[in-house]
């Protein structure tokens, strides 16, 4: 019988994959921020590239939210 309380193991692919979807949802979550104010409000969203395969995206909506992610390197 297995321990249904022990923490599932992480690998790169689910880390790679729970920083996109923590991306996703923080954007998620300040569109419906700024929608549901009653004054003016904007969202910039800046992509960097960085060395080894990843991207810098930062959500600038008042404060700013940084997050790190993989992306696939492009072929020749």
């Amino acid at each position: 019988m297995s321990d249904l309380s022990a923490p599932p193991r992480a690998t790169a692919a689910p880390q790679a994959a729970t920083a996109q979807h923590a991306l996703k949802a923080r954007l998620l979550q300040l569109l419906d921020d700024v929608l549901a104010h009653d004054g003016y409000g904007s969202i910039r969203v800046d992509v960097r590239l960085l060395k080894k395969g990843q991207k810098e995206v930062i959500l600038d909506c008042g404060k700013q939210h940084r997050f790190v992610v993989d992306h696939p390197l492009s072929g020749p």
